[in-house]
Formats: C-alpha cells, sequence, structure tokens
C-alpha cells in the first residue's frame, strides 16, 4: 500500500477528558485522488514537533471519511510530544506518515454475522473505525468499551452509531463492574473477535476467545520509532519468527501469535 508524507491542516482540537483529546484532521482531498485509502487498524506517524523529542510518534487512525478526507486521531497525554500537540489550534500544521501497517481483516466470512469488538484505554480508537466499516458493510458489531471509571470512557457517542454499546467500569460507575473479561456479553454468541487496548487486557480477551473458539485479531500497542520495520524496536515473536509490529502488524491473528 502507497505510504504518504503530508502535511495535514488541524480542523478541531477537541478536549474530551483530562487524559484524552481527539485532533480531526484535514488530509487534503487531492491524496484521495493519489489513492489515500487507510484501512481500519493502520496508523500514522506523527512529527513530535517539540524540543527534546526527536522521533516521531505512532497514532492509530480513529476514523477516516474518504468523502472529506478528515481524518480523528485519538490522543492521550503521555509526555512532550503529546502534550505540544494538545496545544494545536484550527488551522495548524500537523506532519504526518501515513497510512503504515497492516489493519484488521474484513473479510466478511472471516468476521461473520456478529462480530464483538472489545477496546480499553486509548486502544479504543481503531475500533471506532472498524465499527464505521463494518457498519457500512450491513453488519452490526457489539462494542464492549472498558476503564477504571466512567470520566475515562471517551466517544460513546460516536460508537453508537455503528454498534451496540456495552461498558465495564473497575469501580462501577457505569455499565457492569470489572474488567472486559467479566462483562456478561461473554455469554452470548459471537462470530469474532477484535481487540485493542492494555497488553494484559488483551491477552485477557485473546484468552476467552480461544476458549470459545472465536477467530480473534488484537492490534498491538508495541513501542514503535520508525514506523517502517527499520529500528527493530517493536519486534514480536511469532509462530513464523520476529516480525516487526509496525510492518507485519499491528493487527496479528491471535494463533500467530506466541503468547503464554
Amino acid at each position: 500500500m502507497k505510504k504518504f508524507v503530508l502535511k495535514g491542516t488541524i480542523i478541531e482540537n477537541r478536549p474530551l477528558n483530562d487524559s484524552y483529546y481527539l485532533l480531526r484532521v484535514d488530509i487534503g482531498k487531492a491524496l484521495l485522488k493519489e489513492g489515500f485509502q487507510p484501512t481500519p487498524g493502520q496508523f500514522v506517524q506523527v512529527d513530535a514537533d517539540v524540543t527534546g523529542a526527536f522521533l516521531r510518534r505512532p497514532i492509530s487512525i480513529c476514523n477516516f471519511d474518504e468523502t472529506t478526507a478528515l481524518m480523528d486521531l485519538l490522543v492521550q497525554k503521555v509526555g512532550l510530544a503529546t502534550d505540544r500537540w494538545a496545544s494545536y489550534q484550527p488551522g495548524d500544521r500537523i506532519d504526518l506518515v501515513a497510512p503504515l501497517g497492516i489493519g484488521f481483516s474484513l473479510n466478511l466470512d472471516w468476521v461473520g454475522a456478529s462480530p464483538l469488538l472489545v477496546g480499553g484505554g486509548v486502544g479504543v480508537a481503531p475500533l471506532l473505525y472498524l465499527a464505521k466499516r463494518l457498519s457500512e458493510k450491513g453488519i452490526t458489531p457489539s462494542i464492549l468499551l472498558g476503564a477504571k471509571r466512567s470520566e475515562l470512557l471517551v466517544l460513546e457517542e460516536t460508537f453508537s452509531l455503528y454498534g451496540n454499546l456495552y461498558y465495564t467500569t473497575e469501580n462501577g460507575s457505569k455499565g457492569e463492574t470489572g474488567f472486559v473479561t467479566d462483562h456478561s456479553i461473554w455469554q452470548q454468541k459471537h462470530s469474532s473477535v477484535f481487540t485493542c487496548g492494555p497488553m494484559p487486557m488483551m491477552k485477557a480477551v485473546a484468552a476467552l476467545a480461544k476458549k470459545f473458539n472465536y477467530p480473534c485479531e488484537v492490534s498491538l500497542e508495541n513501542k514503535m520509532a520508525c514506523g517502517i520495520g527499520a529500528c527493530l524496536c517493536c519486534v514480536e515473536k511469532t509462530t513464523t519468527g520476529h516480525l516487526c509490529t509496525c510492518t507485519e502488524g499491528p493487527v496479528f491473528n491471535i494463533e500467530k501469535l506466541l503468547w503464554n
């Protein structure tokens, strides 16, 4: 898939809570004619744009409009670069390399009629774009979002446009109490499972998927520096050897991962 180095324009910078904000970026309709078309699960590498942070940062594509060329990026404030982007105003420019990596499977024979999407933390980002694309194909997924408390749940209104929404919070402030693996949604029948979030959460979800014999894909959040497989800092152990998450993933079928 063709990669683009581009300067996008910030259309909106919307704070969602104390930890997360949403950047809406206009990449320019001209790129659509050149073949720019990301798939759910792919990511962008964003220039840090701040002294003391030299490497680009990987950010999942949260949503993309193929008509307007607007891309949404869900960002968690965790350091110099993300704090810098939080100050961006409409009209500011943002330097991106995109789209990168391999995304989720969209083959309907694999996905099936009743997929379950499970997200936690900033890992909900790629699942929103996935839910949108599945909805466009006539599939209504079940979407389970987990957080420590309700204030950390984000983009609920948009998620609800594309699927049936469920929640868990560890303190019981919204939805069912506990972790995403504790939710009663697992008592229902699903055709496939997609998940992204903290590693312990994804491993627990993958274990449940295996227990119920559901095909399952996970979007890994390994540290990435280059985004093109050159630095080898994001290598993951798989059944076919050590693979770079940024080029062979970030989405992997759990059958390929050597997880304990």
